[in-house]
C-alpha cells in the first residue's frame, strides 16, 4: 500500500512533523509527497524526485493566474498520469492541508487520514475557503490526528476518531549538542551569553518583545536561526546584540544549539499561536538547553507546569526567566529530570502508535465492506 500525502509545506523548507513521520513510514510504504503548486510555467508539468529519505517529492508547476477549478483540474491530470505510471492502486490519502481536498487524481483511497498539525485558518494570508474545505475533509476522513492538546480540544467534537499526537523528538540528533565542542563558523564571533531561537520567523514571533528584551539586556546576545516569511524583513528589530543567521539545515542545528546558553520561544500571544504545540520545545531540552517561552497553552501544560520550561508574560518577565535559566544551580540534576521526561517521547513511537490506529481503521473498513456485500446478496 502507498501513501499519497498532500501538504502545504515544502519538504526542503523546514524539517518538522511531516518529514519526521513520513521519512519513518517510508521504511514500510511507498510515499508520494504532493506539494502545493508553483505558478511559474508556460505549460503545466510535474517536478518529481525521490530524496534520501526514500520519499517521492512531487511539485506541480502551473501557469500563473488560473482560476481555482482549473488549478485543481490541471493538478489532477498531472498527478493521474504520474500515479498511473507508478501503478498506484491501493493507497492511504494523507492530508496536511484541507486545500487539497479537491484533488482526486485516482480512484478512492483505502483510508483518509487528516494529520492536523496547525490551525491553518488562523494563519496570515489563509485562503477564504479553508474553513469550508476543512469541514469537507473532516467529513471524509477516517482518522484525524492532532499535533497538540489545544488542537485536539478544537477537533475532538468534529469527528468520531480524533487522536492526540503532540510534538515528538529525535533525541539522538539533538543530544549531540551536549558534547559538541566546535562552534558554527558564522556564530563564532557572537559573544556570550547567547540566547537562541530556531524556526520560522513569521507573524507568530513577537518581534516587539524580542526588541524590548534586547534593549533591556545589551550584554546578552540573541541568535535567530530560520527563514523570514509572511512579514517584511525590514520590520525586524536591528540591534548589535540581535544576530539573524538565516536558515540552517536540520543536520546543522545541533552545532548551533551546542554553544547557546538558553533557548527561547518569544511567540506572540495571538490567534495564529492559539493552537500551536512547538516541536522545538523538546528539541531544545534534548540539546540540554533551558527553555524560556511566552505562555503558549501547550508549552505551559506540558513543560511549564512540570518545571521544564520557564514561562514569561512580558519583557521584564522574559528577562527574569532567562536569568533564572542562566542560574540553574545544578545542571546535572536538571538534565536528569529532562531526560526522564523525554524518555517516552520519540518519533519512532509516534509512528508505531499511528500505525496501530491506521491498521485498526483499515480492518474495520474492510470488514464493513464485506458486510455490505453480504447484505446485497441477502
Amino acid at each position: 500500500m502507498d501513501i499519497i500525502c498532500y501538504s502545504h509545506l515544502r519538504w526542503n523548507f523546514v524539517y518538522q512533523r511531516p518529514q519526521h513521520l513520513l521519512s519513518r513510514m517510508a521504511r514500510h510504504f511507498r510515499i508520494f509527497y504532493i506539494e502545493e503548486p508553483i505558478f511559474d510555467a508556460d505549460r503545466p508539468f510535474l517536478d518529481n524526485q525521490q530524496n534520501e529519505d526514500k520519499v517521492w517529492v512531487v511539485v506541480p508547476h502551473l501557469k500563473a493566474g488560473l482560476p481555482e477549478h482549473e488549478i485543481e483540474e490541471q493538478q489532477n491530470i498531472l498527478l493521474k498520469d504520474f500515479l498511473d505510471y507508478f501503478e498506484c492502486r491501493e493507497f492511504i490519502a494523507w492530508y496536511y492541508t484541507p486545500m487539497a481536498i479537491g484533488l482526486n487524481p485516482t480512484f478512492s483511497p483505502s483510508l483518509v487520514v487528516y494529520d492536523c498539525m496547525d490551525e491553518l485558518a488562523a494563519f496570515k494570508n489563509a485562503p477564504a475557503s479553508l474553513k469550508e474545505k476543512e469541514a469537507d475533509l473532516l467529513h471524509n476522513a477516517d482518522i484525524v490526528f492532532t499535533g497538540g492538546y489545544s488542537l485536539y480540544n478544537a477537533k475532538k467534537d468534529k469527528h468520531p476518531n480524533v487522536y492526540l499526537f503532540p510534538s515528538s523528538i529525535d533525541r539522538k540528533h539533538f543530544e549531540k549538542a551536549r558534547n559538541l565542542q566546535t562552534d558554527a563558523v558564522d556564530q563564532q564571533h557572537i559573544p556570550f551569553p547567547r540566547i537562541g531561537f530556531f524556526g520560522v520567523v513569521d507573524e507568530r514571533m513577537d518581534i516587539a518583545l524580542l526588541e524590548a528584551i534586547a534593549d533591556k539586556k545589551p550584554g546578552w546576545h540573541f541568535v535567530i536561526i530560520g527563514p523570514v516569511v509572511k512579514i517584511d524583513p525590514e520590520t525586524l528589530p536591528r540591534r548589535n546584540n540581535i544576530h539573524y543567521l538565516g536558515p540552517k539545515s536540520y543536520k546543522e542545528l545541533p552545532f548551533y544549539i551546542a554553544k547557546w546558553n538558553v533557548a527561547m520561544m518569544p511567540f506572540a500571544m495571538n490567534e495564529s499561536t492559539r493552537f500551536i504545540s512547538p516541536t522545538k520545545t523538546p528539541e531544545y531540552l534534548a540539546a540540554g538547553k533551558p527553555v524560556v517561552s511566552t505562555a503558549i497553552f501547550d508549552v505551559v501544560k506540558f513543560y511549564g507546569d512540570t518545571g521544564l520550561a520557564h514561562i514569561a508574560e512580558d519583557a521584564n518577565g522574559f528577562v527574569a526567566a532567562i536569568q533564572d535559566a542562566l542560574d540553574i544551580p545544578d545542571s546535572a540534576k536538571w538534565l536528569k529530570t529532562v531526560d526522564l521526561s523525554l524518555s517516552a517521547n520519540s518519533w519512532d513511537k509516534t509512528v508505531e502508535k499511528m500505525m496501530f490506529y491506521i491498521k485498526n481503521a483499515l480492518e474495520a473498513k474492510n470488514a464493513e465492506g464485506v458486510k455490505q456485500k453480504e447484505d446485497e446478496y441477502v
